[in-house]
């Protein structure tokens, strides 16, 4: 079995299903259908975008220490990754950790752009993976026939259920919004919303001028994309993004959103990892000798005073 058999058996085909069977239980909306579909999959993966926050907000808290060890080894780059690693595993943190949920998103994306086009087989004359926005949007025969041959025999009384109704709102699903700024918006701004929230602040300046540059450009590209793709997709998009900002509200705040919190001071010498200690220490080590000279000096001249 090649890859692309193995994606359409064990992702694509459940997926479409899953859409069949909320279709038929929510009145036949396909709307309402997508936004119980992106529910069901953010409780799937609710693991992961929890640890992701809880990651994001660990990472907020060592920026201090994270500065104290740029400023005391910024001339011994080597040095300072050992020691960035030992401060991750001291505080329990994984960067990757904060990539994954993200990371899963994409075949999600994939497969739900995919089902839909399934489920609503139209004439999409310019072909391709892109709707064009033209085209009579008349249902395929070949693609109803192709759909109904997919169906897991258990289900085949699905196909009772076909030609779908398309139409939510003023949105034909299978096609771009029509407007077309509506949902584009929708996309763009609860994108922004969201990036401006996961984002805290604290960091070193280099990561904050990074994640300004995301917190703008991932909105304005998904807002392009919707343009150009069916506007089930990009209800996902919207509905999956609102539920985003409610859970990084409820665990991490507003973060930047509302301007956040001020930046923690530069950590002290206490608050560095442990094996940042003994430099330190010798660095201490090496000043003390003048000291005590000085010390000992003034303990003699007082001695001759008295005399």
């Amino acid at each position: 079995m090649d890859l692309l058999a193995l994606w359409t058996e064990f992702f694509l085909r459940p997926m479409l299903h899953g859409l069949l069977l909320l279709y038929a239980g929510l009145g036949q909306n396909f709307g309402l259908a997508i936004m119980a579909f992106t529910v069901a999959v953010r409780l799937i993966m609710l693991p992961l975008p929890l640890k992701q926050l809880h990651a994001a907000k660990a990472m907020t808290g060592i920026q201090p220490r994270m500065r104290a060890l740029q400023e005391r080894h910024k001339d011994d780059k080597q040095r300072l990754s050992q020691e960035t690693m030992k401060l991750y595993k001291e505080a329990g943190v994984n960067p990757a950790g904060c990539l994954l949920p993200t990371l899963v998103q994409f075949p999600i994306w994939i497969g739900l752009y995919q089902a839909i086009l399934q489920a609503m087989p139209v004439d999409a004359s310019g072909g391709g993976g892109f709707i064009p926005t033209g085209g009579s949007g008349a249902l395929v025969p070949e693609g109803m026939l192709s759909l109904a041959s997919n169906l897991y025999p258990g289900l085949a009384h699905l196909a009772e259920l076909f030609p779908l109704n398309r139409h939510f709102l003023w949105l034909d699903l299978a096609r771009p919004d029509p407007s077309p700024f509506i949902l584009p918006f929708l996309v763009g701004a609860t994108m922004w919303v969201q990036q401006k929230m996961s984002t805290m602040p604290g960091g070193d300046p280099r990561t904050e001028s990074t994640n300004r540059i995301m917190a703008t450009t991932m909105p304005v590209m998904f807002g392009f994309f919707t343009i150009s793709f069916a506007s089930g997709l990009a209800i996902y998009w919207v509905i999956s993004n609102i539920i985003s900002i409610v859970m990084q509200y409820f665990v991490t705040g507003w973060g930047s959103l509302l301007g956040g919190p001020k930046p923690a001071p530069a950590a002290t010498q206490g608050d560095l990892p442990a094996a940042s200690a003994p430099a330190a220490g010798r660095a201490r080590g090496k000043e003390s000798p003048p000291g005590r000279g000085r010390q000992k000096g003034t303990s003699h001249g007082r001695s001759r005073s008295r005399r």
